[in-house]
């Protein structure tokens, strides 16, 4: 893109941990460089960050099960892909609540599944093996590692005993909501997050000034909100 002498480049970053060459290859031909959806380790790598603060997530996660729990019981968490900046955050959320709302909560395991059903699915039958139904909820980084418990969960016979909650809110996790095999979910705006990457773009490559950092909130899904949402998505 440098050599094609873009005005802007807009970058979802896969590995948070691996942006500095990007970085430097963008600032050193002064071309702005707007990230979406995942942020960069330093508000120093990048021109414009458009996106939603991934800790709330967690947070909304953990507050809606842990009233669930009434403020005691065992959970186990599932991380999206290590180096994922979502990943870390959504997991402080989670770890945050329960320091400092919940501490009757005990986290009994703790694992990544990569953000992949499958590997959720395995990690939860592992899991389940292990623990049986001492574990109260699954408390996972996204909606695909989800729906990837509750299929263990049903398979192990222990459907409506045991709490899951993801993040996304896509159409399958949405289905889940109202069967009510998925507890709690959390609305991550694709659209919001994607235009407003492009509107970056554009504004900077327009000689406009932008935010830093342009936050695209994150909203709580409980079973109640499955109308809105679904509306949504045209389901």
């Amino acid at each position: 893109f440098v050599a094609q002498g873009v005005n802007a480049i807009v970058v979802v970053p896969v590995n948070t941990d691996a942006t500095e060459a990007i970085t430097k290859a963008a600032f050193d031909a002064k071309i702005p460089l707007i990230a979406v959806n995942r942020n960069f380790k330093s508000d120093k790598d990048y021109t414009s960050y458009v996106g939603s603060n991934s800790i709330d997530a967690g947070v909304f996660q953990m507050e809606y099960i842990g009233e669930k729990l009434g403020g005691k019981g065992n959970i186990v968490i599932m991380r999206g892909a290590d180096g994922h900046e979502a990943a870390t955050m959504r997991t402080e959320g989670v770890k945050k609540v329960i320091t400092e709302k919940y501490p009757d909560i005990k986290i009994l395991e703790e694992d990544t599944a990569s953000w992949d059903r499958a590997k959720g699915m395995a990690l939860a039958e592992t899991w389940l093996q292990k623990h049986g139904d001492k574990i109260n909820a699954f408390v996972c980084n996204n909606d695909e590692m989800a729906i990837g418990a509750i299929k263990a969960i049903e398979n192990a016979g222990l459907t409506g005993k045991i709490l899951t909650a993801g993040v996304d809110c896509t159409p399958d996790a949405l289905v889940e909501l109202k069967k009510g095999t998925l507890s709690f979910t959390v609305f991550q705006d694709p659209v919001g997050q994607g235009a407003g990457g492009v509107q970056a773009a554009f504004d900077l490559a327009s000689g406009k000034t932008v935010d830093k950092v342009v936050w695209i909130p994150y909203v709580a899904v409980p079973p109640s909100e499955y109308d809105t949402y679904a509306a949504f998505w045209g389901m």
